[in-house]
């Protein structure tokens, strides 16, 4: 029963803060300044070849 109080303790103090920074880091991340441009990127490949099909690959070659 030790080992469980320890572990419980833990987990509702350490733990929390642990994953708490974590999540406010990857909010820091995802709204960095420069980011707008590649995340516009990303969302727009769906498009790119909306009024011709893509080139074949032996075509990039």
């Amino acid at each position: 029963m030790e080992e469980y109080t320890f572990l419980r303790q833990f987990a509702d103090s350490w733990m929390l803060m642990f994953l708490f920074a974590f999540f406010i880091g990857v909010i820091f991340w995802a709204f960095r300044p420069g980011s707008g441009k590649q995340y516009e990127e990303t969302a727009s490949i769906p498009f790119r070849y909306e009024d011709k099909p893509a080139p074949s690959r032996e075509h990039d070659k």
